[in-house]
């Protein structure tokens, strides 16, 4: 199943075929990577909606041809009426993770796509916002095949999720998974993506769509107010970034996971030297995983209620103590808990080398399950990574924005090569990260480290158990030796399985062209001009 790379002077990757076809066009019209990047947002939001949606958020890293990178964090708070109390006096012990009460979080997706746009037309973008739109708000009105990986999709808690309100009527309206085929039109969505084209970004939130959207989240129960969506901006922050042998790394800040993919990364790094695919190679990013995870349940909050900077962590003193804590030979025990959420991960390089990492979602498959009837939008349910419990790493609190494990990545290498890379997969994304990133820097093409086989410590979508679980086109000898240091190997049986992420990779290479690859795993394909 190797994915054949694409060549050119600009390209995209995406999961759904449909969004880098939106993403091409608009590079081919003389787009720059972030329109482009705009509008495979926006297709993918209506084409792959168990995986993401508008009412959801987004982190952006965009590389600048002359080196600056920028970071957008565009992930909404808890609203006004979330509170500890409220879901106490409702006999919860923790926050639902289906319906109404789960709707708890302003959608930040459609903010960052304006913020993204503001720096676009800074460094030239010329595009009418009716242009990136225009495929996503098509395929909305006169349908789209439904995919083969939303077919197969057997959602978590799934009687609660039928029990959203508007879930049945938009995605299984014969209260079963939809079979291969299955042509879908959403009307009112369609109607709020022609809105926003005509009325700008803004009206998501301080216009008419923001009105209705308001309206509706109060008429089922939800916590968010239109005054919560009425203050939301998305942010530009300062990425995190790790110097390593021969490249740079850098990813997100709180309150996304970014910190412990850089972490995976610099841990590994002062393990020694390793070959490809060998126990050291595969023992070492396991062990680094663990602990970059414990130190990113203690420490990883909304930065405004955080105690400590978050980039001392990446520092030479505090990576070579956690490194010397790693035993070469044997597994280490496993303490921390769990999260796994549905995702997209897109990435774009135009002509002039404007480079853009993109990663969007709604959390869980089809987040809250809540689909709102006068604009069409289903609303994340990514508060439910709040804790009921006040004195918690990350308590519920109006205004406050909740854990994320989505990381956009991003490396640029001391020959000048740059490269855009991520996946989907909740506690998988650093860990599907650093197995491509290092296969990569091992020697291995971009086709082949994305294509190559992939385990997960922790728990894989959709899976109740906890395990390291690997994909079955490991050699055996490999996984055998992990079993003996203490490893609790399982296989999944699967040769490809999108429990072990939907990854993709581009690189501009010093002489202009540009490789991209997305992962086979996924119903998506890279594409280039």
């Amino acid at each position: 199943m190797l994915d054949t790379p694409v060549f050119g002077a600009a390209a995209v990757a995406a999961p759904h075929s449909l969004a880098s076809e939106a993403g091409r066009a608009v590079l081919a019209e003389g787009g720059n990577a972030i329109e482009a990047m705009v509008a495979m947002a926006a297709t993918i939001a209506v084409v792959y909606p168990h995986m993401n949606g508008i009412g959801g958020d987004g982190f952006w890293l965009v590389h600048e041809p002359g080196g600056r990178m920028h970071g957008i964090e565009a992930c909404g708070p808890a609203g006004s009426h979330a509170t500890i109390e409220r879901y106490r006096s409702k006999d919860y012990d923790a926050i639902p993770a289906r319906g109404p009460e789960a709707a708890l979080t302003v959608a930040g997706a459609v903010g960052g796509w304006r913020l993204a746009l503001e720096l676009a037309a800074a460094l030239g973008g010329r595009l009418p916002l009716r242009d990136l739109l225009g495929d996503a708000a098509r395929h909305a009105r006169e349908g789209y095949t439904v995919s083969p990986s939303e077919c197969r999709n057997r959602p978590n808690e799934l009687q609660a999720l039928k029990a959203a309100p508007g879930f049945l009527d938009a995605f299984w309206p014969e209260e079963a998974a939809p079979k291969p085929g299955t042509q879908r039109r959403m009307a009112a969505l369609a109607d709020t993506l022609q809105q926003l084209a005509d009325a700008g970004l803004d009206d998501f939130y301080r216009g008419d769509v923001g009105r209705e959207i308001a309206a509706d989240l109060e008429r089922i129960g939800a916590p968010v107010t239109r005054a919560d969506l009425e203050r939301f901006r998305a942010r530009s922050v300062a990425p995190l970034s790790l110097a390593l042998p021969g490249l740079t790394v850098w990813n997100m800040p709180p309150p996304t996971q970014g910190l412990a993919a850089l972490v995976i990364l610099g841990l590994f790094e002062r393990l020694g030297r390793v070959e490809r695919d060998s126990f050291a190679h595969h023992h070492g990013l396991i062990e680094a995983t663990k602990r970059a995870l414990a130190i990113r349940d203690r420490h990883v909050t909304d930065p405004a209620h955080a105690t400590g900077d978050p980039a001392s962590w990446l520092g030479e003193a505090m990576l070579a103590q956690e490194a010397a804590l790693i035993d070469a030979k044997r597994a280490a025990l496993w303490p921390v808990e769990e999260s796994h959420g549905d995702t997209v991960w897109m990435g774009a390089i135009d002509r002039k080398g404007l480079a853009v990492s993109y990663i969007q979602s709604i959390y869980w498959e089809y987040g809250s399950g809540c689909v709102l009837p006068a604009t069409g939008i289903h609303w994340q349910n990514r508060g439910t990574s709040f804790s009921l419990d006040p004195a918690a790493a990350n308590p519920l609190m109006p205004g406050r924005k909740p854990f994320h494990t989505l990381n956009p990545a991003f490396a640029r290498f001391d020959d000048g090569r740059i490269l855009p890379y991520g996946s989907m997969g909740g506690d998988g994304q650093p860990q599907f990260q650093a197995q491509i990133l290092t296969r990569y820097r091992l020697g291995q093409s971009l086709a082949a480290a994305v294509d190559a086989p992939r385990w997960l410590f922790g728990r894989t979508w959709g899976s109740a158990s906890t395990a390291l679980k690997f994909e079955d086109r490991f050699d055996p000898a490999l996984l055998e030796r992990l079993a003996a240091a203490g490893h609790p190997v399982e296989e999944t049986g699967e040769a490809y399985s999108e429990g072990f992420g939907h990854a993709g990779m581009l690189v501009k290479h010093p002489g202009g062209r540009v490789e991209a690859v997305h992962d086979p795993r996924s119903d998506g394909d890279s594409r280039g001009i």
